[in-house]
């Protein structure tokens, strides 16, 4: 089978790399790709018809699609059909990810635990709400904005601020989406669906400032490690290959339909079961809620979860694999990633598991100098080869026979310990 795989970033790269092993590099493609991805060809994400061409030209019979852009603008609806199957929700199911009013919504009209919201047509509109709010609030554009579309404000000035920072990048039309301020540690659960059931890769944590000690500004993600303490421990036990209280959790999968259960409170006695609670408040529900909508979601499906005293919350969804996090994910994995692809299309998800590794893995994230500002593009990178490590590329390319940055967010380092 041959397979393309849509996207330049460091995501896109353990993609390709996670499928070589199921496929043969040789039958890998990245349209666009970086400098360490095989294959490449130089056809944007956004080029539906030369995407389509290529695979046709090709016999490519599998696209699995990284970035959320070419999810939101339709490239599963547009180029599904025939021989050629593409790994992603529909248009409308994306917009899980792609309008955050829509979104959350969603989780409202399906019992998810998540935050309290309010929803406004434009950043002015919303004024008037956040200044009345001097506890402080989550400001969120609700469009597309490459991670750097959500403002946590402690205060009504801050959310003002955040406001004002809205309209100037996105316009004075921009929707937005006010919250209340969850507190506590947050987790990522990612898994592979086909609208009614999951199968889950472990929940990971990143970190999305750009400084030691969780200082600096936002970026898309300086590193993720995996297995989640908060998350991670005996009692956390869904199903084979391993028992209970070894090394990464076994996968679950998890029915659509259920009941919706309410947050657990935090008083004595032992710890919560954190991933049970996330199963039943969060993802039973989603599922559910896709099945009653009639959305078709066949593709990577992220939970941006808070764990907070009065049980697990709901933040956001992905419509695809978080970055940095699959750097980290795909490793995690003993076995392969096309099956239980594949299984997403033939309605036998439920008997296609994802096996899991023993051990901790982290990724650093080395980003290019300016970074999330104006980079310094073109710098030659060296050593990579002498690296003990897993290096996955993102920012980067060929230029003139030579490996030099080309974005912000330059090298994955990953590393697997017991």
């Amino acid at each position: 089978m041959k397979i393309a795989v849509i996207g330049r970033g460091g995501r896109e790269h353990a993609l390709c790399w996670k499928l070589a092993q199921d496929v043969g590099a040789q039958n890998v493609f990245c349209l666009p790709g970086n400098g360490g991805t095989p294959n490449n060809r130089p056809i944007a994400e956004s080029d539906f018809a030369g995407i389509r061409a290529f695979c046709e030209s090709e016999g490519v019979e599998l696209v699995v699609v990284g970035p959320e852009a070419p999810l939101a603008a339709g490239i599963v609806d547009e180029l599904s059909g025939g021989r050629l199957r593409v790994f992603g929700p529909s248009r409308a199911a994306a917009r899980l990810e792609a309008s955050k009013t829509w979104s959350k919504q969603f989780m409202l009209r399906h019992g998810i635990a998540t935050a309290v919201g309010a929803f406004f047509a434009s950043p002015r509109e919303a004024a008037a709400h956040v200044a009345a709010q001097p506890g402080g609030v989550v400001v969120k554009y609700s469009g597309l904005a490459a991670g750097k579309g959500v403002f946590v404000c402690r205060d009504a000035d801050a959310g003002l601020d955040a406001l004002r920072e809205i309209e100037t990048r996105h316009g004075a039309d921009a929707p937005v989406v006010v919250e209340e301020l969850l507190e506590g540690p947050e987790v990522s659960v990612m898994g592979i669906t086909d609208g009614r059931s999951i199968q889950l890769l472990p929940p990971s944590r990143d970190h999305k400032r750009l400084l030691d000690g969780d200082a600096g500004p936002n970026t898309g993600g300086m590193g993720a490690f995996t297995p989640v303490p908060d998350v991670d421990d005996e009692n956390v036990c869904f199903a084979p290959p391993r028992p209970c209280g070894v090394g990464l959790p076994a996968v679950a999968s998890a029915k659509a339909g259920g009941q919706v259960g309410s947050p657990t409170t935090q008083g004595g006695g032992a710890r919560p079961n954190r991933m049970a609670e996330i199963r039943k408040q969060i993802i039973a529900p989603t599922l559910a809620g896709l099945a009653a909508d009639g959305m078709e979601y066949r593709g990577f499906l992220y939970f941006g979860v808070m764990l907070t005293a009065a049980g697990p919350k709901l933040l956001e969804y992905n419509a695809r694999l978080g970055d940095p996090e699959t750097e980290i994910l795909l490793p995690a994995l003993s076995g392969g990633l096309l099956q239980t692809i594949l299984a997403a299309f033939d309605g036998t998800l439920e008997q296609a598991p994802l096996a899991i590794r023993p051990g901790a893995l982290v990724d650093v994230v080395l980003a290019a100098g300016g970074y999330p500002g104006v980079i310094q593009s073109g710098v030659p990178i060296t050593g990579i080869e002498n690296a003990d490590a897993l290096v996955f590329h993102a920012g980067t390319e060929i230029r003139d026979g030579r490996l030099v940055v080309s974005g912000g967010r330059v090298l994955n380092v990953v590393a697997h310990g017991a």
